[in-house]
């Protein structure tokens, strides 16, 4: 039997558990639920803390799970990451009051306050800045400059309204560029099951991000045609009956469908139709 370990609460419980959804296996119906059987797939749901996901993962009790690779990396865990899976992107920053820090190497001797003391401290001995103190905080990090307990501070940034709002602005390169990520322990070689569960999710992933498209399209043109939608790995062409024209079906990125559409029109393609494309597909 699989194990898998899957968020239990926060920003990263509820897409996590669509995406399995959408890649075939059962999530559970209410919070409460902490463990959940799935024996059609041979797979067994554990719902954690998102910080502690790694840490079963690391030791071998649960043989992957769904966190971000920030917690990943800040959990000091014996996991690494197998695949990305592209939602809860975020970027994590320095930041300080406006106008008094522009580079890593001002941090030098200064307190900084973060959430993610490990991931903080191990990026600064990297780049051979010696903080005064990194201080631990479970939230509210931006006020802590304003409090005193802290120089600056290191944080998930997406607006950036609510660092202005405490007077701080980000400076210097990203720490971190992070995303939900699926995780394996390190070291240890996978069971099948996580094979067949990675194949799934690149499955939704492909579905998430690309449209089926058909259109139709003279002959002459169909080279033409064909070089505006290359497609993921290579349009179906089939001959059109009576008529002088072919039928293309092509997987299209999601993003670059109106684009598309417009080129193929300004051509001379015609009768185009866009559906979205499901995972059981894939």
């Amino acid at each position: 039997m699989l194990r898998i370990a899957v968020p239990n609460k926060g920003s990263l419980s509820e897409p996590a558990s669509e995406m399995l959804r959408e890649a075939g296996y059962r999530q559970r119906r209410s919070s409460r639920e902490l463990v959940l059987a799935d024996p059609e797939n041979g797979c067994e749901f554990f719902f954690l803390r998102p910080r502690d996901v790694a840490v079963y993962v690391g030791a071998g009790t649960v043989h992957a799970g769904i966190t971000g690779r920030d917690l990943l990396l800040d959990s000091g865990a014996d996991a690494v990451e197998h695949l990305a899976l592209g939602f809860a992107r975020s970027t994590f920053r320095f930041a300080a009051p406006a106008g008094t820090m522009r580079e890593v190497g001002d941090i030098a001797r200064r307190r900084v306050a973060s959430s993610y003391t490990t991931l903080v401290a191990d990026h600064l001995a990297k780049q051979g800045v010696e903080p005064a103190e990194v201080v631990h905080l479970d939230g509210a990090v931006e006020s802590s400059v304003g409090l005193g307990v802290a120089d600056l501070i290191a944080d998930v940034v997406e607006t950036g309204s609510t660092l202005k709002a405490a007077g701080l602005e980000v400076f210097g390169e990203p720490i971190l560029t992070s995303e939900a990520v699926l995780i394996r322990q390190a070291g240890a070689v996978a069971p099948p099951g996580v094979r067949t569960l990675t194949r799934r999710l690149e499955g939704v992933i492909t579905a998430r991000s690309y449209v089926l498209m058909d259109y139709v399209v003279p002959n002459e043109l169909l080279e033409q045609a064909v070089r505006i939608t290359p497609g993921f790995e290579s349009p179906t062409v089939s001959p059109q009956h009576h008529r002088d024209a072919s039928a293309v079906r092509v997987m299209v990125p999601r993003g670059d469908t109106n684009r598309v559409m417009d080129a193929l029109h300004d051509i001379g393609a015609r009768a185009i139709i866009v559906t979205s494309i499901h995972a059981s597909r894939m």
